[in-house]
């Protein structure tokens, strides 16, 4: 069986942390707002893999409520997302993932993300596409206020055992 999901966050910039897109630190002069590191990356991604399994959305599993997750590493949040997967025999087939921000310039950073996001899933990096887009300066992303992540994925049934 296949199944589709999509996912969508977005965070504002600002406070302390740093900026942290795909389990990759980027150097730019503040971070982005959120109860955990605020990867708005692995956050789209790890909604688009919940939808496509029907789990529910990131909010569900891991509440901004909750002090458990508060400033806790994406990364392991999407590894515990995988584990979900796993747990119902899916596997990820693909991972396409649009980041849309006005600055910081992704494309040094890119191959790092598709890297990390590829190892936590546990599938091949040509398996894990990221692009990045600005609005050409529209908006509250044109105003270099946040960042926002579109993430679409394929998962699939795993192959039952042979007896």
């Amino acid at each position: 069986m296949i199944r589709i999901g999509h996912g969508f966050d977005a965070h504002k910039f600002g406070g302390e942390k740093p900026l942290i897109l795909g389990g990759v630190t980027f150097d730019h002069p503040v971070g982005l707002l959120a109860h955990s590191d605020g990867d708005v990356v692995l956050h789209a991604v790890c909604d688009a893999l919940l939808g496509a399994a029907a789990l529910g959305d990131i909010g569900k599993h891991f509440s901004d409520q909750d002090d458990q997750f508060k400033n806790i590493d994406s990364q392991i949040l999407l590894g515990r997302v995988i584990e979900m997967l796993r747990t119902q025999s899916y596997l990820v087939v693909n991972l396409d993932i649009t980041v849309v921000a006005q600055a910081p310039k992704m494309a040094p950073k890119i191959e790092s993300m598709r890297e990390t996001i590829a190892r936590i899933c546990g599938c091949e990096i040509d398996q894990v596409n990221v692009k990045a887009t600005t609005t050409e300066k529209m908006g509250y992303i044109g105003r270099k206020e946040g960042i926002a992540v579109h993430a679409v994925t394929i998962i699939e049934s795993a192959p039952k055992p042979q007896q």
